[in-house]
């Protein structure tokens, strides 16, 4: 019979016990299932609630559980439901009528809703620790890039001159970005559920204010219908993985892009390429690609979740068991996908000739020819429209701004000068955008340092 039982005559269907079970995934969850019977076992005895002695026996039973279950000796069962289900019967098996006096005080609508916060919030530590690893990777390809010309795209269409380094350091803070926001999540989520019972507590001299110092949170949660009906912070945790797969994404697109026979700015190693079956020149960027379509399955576990719980009245509903296969997956895609495209950017070979060569074309220049005549004190517009007549001359002429006779600009303008040229280098255009997070020099190398310095910081908590 099952442990909820009593109120039934029939065996449930055995298509029903295969419907409502959840142990093929909720099964990774029996450490925290373990430990959050452990501390409340403690609490029950601390409370009087059970005998110290009961509860002693519980804690050793729960502790012998869990180095079974690690080392492989313990079966789960499919007709026990859940983990929460086989713990306790399992336990009851092994300690008897102690066993049974475990769930006192407590639902298994509380007893989840805390296993599943554990479980989150044990692996964003690691997420953020290879994000960290992934930082360290664009700080070291932006410092030996730091001067490496290239051109800058709007639209896809070369815009202006940054640099290689410049351009790590911006994809740098989008990371950084996602790694204050999984660190928001885990400072919301600090808050254990247990106790809040199915939904209205318990008559029981519960100590949730213990149960919650046992397992590592905060505090307690406030009120026990949010408790036990609560799913945000693994939305928002989905949330965070979404936007960190969305920033994988737009970089993987430009990796795509790079080492594409059009652009070859970069050569991706051997290790990190695959080749085709039939044509033997090809060499393909499939982590990268990879990444990308996988970012599409994130979103699909963050939209899943939104959705089953934007109908849901208060308290628990078994919509809710629908919660944990779409985190799950989206931890598992996520813990996949960023080691991996570290190390493809780490070992990524830079070709700063062919970036070069790329940024000489395109008048990537021409909004610095038109800063040059303002400088001169030709109102802006009056040289904007300028330097548009200058790009379409050159265009008609087979020119670039850069080899374009002086009389041809002077005869456009008079305040062009032979200093013209110089101003329109394109290492003159980017050591010149010395601005707060432009791609100058001196600045680039302050960027990589606030990123270091930021990577340092946590790596030392």
């Amino acid at each position: 019979m099952k442990l909820w039982g009593g109120r039934f005559d029939k065996e449930t269907d055995v298509l029903v016990n295969d419907f409502n079970s959840s142990i093929r995934f909720d099964a990774r969850m029996y450490r925290e299932d373990i430990e959050g019977s452990i501390a409340h076992a403690t609490m029950l005895g601390e409370q009087g609630i059970i005998s110290r002695e009961e509860s002693e026996q519980l804690v050793t039973g729960l502790r012998e559980l869990l180095a079974d279950i690690q080392a492989g000796k313990v079966e789960f069962s499919e007709d026990n439901e859940d983990i929460h289900m086989n713990v306790e019967t399992l336990l009851t098996q092994r300690l008897g009528a102690a066993g049974k006096r475990l769930h006192t005080g407590r639902s298994r609508n509380d007893q989840v809703a805390v296993d599943f916060r554990m479980y989150v919030r044990g692996e964003i530590p690691k997420i953020v620790k290879m994000l960290l690893e992934l930082e360290r990777v664009l700080v070291r390809q932006a410092e030996a890039n730091v001067d490496t010309v290239m051109p800058g795209y709007t639209h896809l269409q070369r815009a202006q001159p940054v640099t290689f380094g410049h351009y790590m350091i911006a994809y740098a803070n989008m990371f950084c970005r996602d790694i204050t926001r999984f660190e928001d999540c885990l400072e919301r989520m600090d808050e254990c559920p247990l106790g809040a019972g199915a939904l209205a507590g318990s008559t029981h001299p519960l100590d949730r204010q213990r149960t919650a110092e046992l397992l590592g949170f905060a505090r307690p949660t406030d009120n026990s219908l949010d408790s036990v009906s609560d799913r945000d912070f693994a939305i928002e945790f989905l949330s965070a993985c979404s936007i960190l797969m969305m920033h994988l994404s737009r970089f993987s697109e430009e990796i795509i892009l790079w080492c594409s026979w059009e652009f070859k700015f970069i050569d991706l190693d051997d290790a990190y390429s695959t080749g085709s079956s039939i044509m033997p020149q090809k060499k393909n960027p499939d982590v990268a690609e990879l990444v990308r379509g996988k970012t599409g399955r994130v979103y699909g576990s963050l939209i899943t979740l939104l959705t089953v719980m934007k109908g849901i009245p208060l308290a628990y509903n078994k919509d809710m068991q629908e919660d944990k296969e779409c985190v799950f997956d989206a931890i598992d895609t996520v813990e996949l996908c960023v080691p991996v495209f570290s190390a493809m950017l780490d070992t990524m070979t830079v070709r700063p000739e062919n970036m070069a060569k790329a940024a000489a074309g395109g008048f990537i220049n021409a909004t610095d020819c038109a800063d040059y005549l303002a400088k001169k004190g030709v109102p802006f517009r009056d040289a904007y429209t300028l330097v548009g007549r200058l790009v379409n001359h050159c265009i008609a002429t087979g020119q670039t701004l850069d080899t374009l006779p002086l009389e041809e600009y002077q005869a456009l303008s008079p305040a062009f000068g032979e200093d013209v040229y110089q101003a329109l280098s394109l290492n003159t255009c980017v050591s010149q955008r010395k601005t707060t997070g432009g791609p100058a020099h001196d600045e680039v190398l302050r960027q990589i340092a606030r990123i270091r310095a930021f990577v340092e910081e946590r790596s030392e908590q």
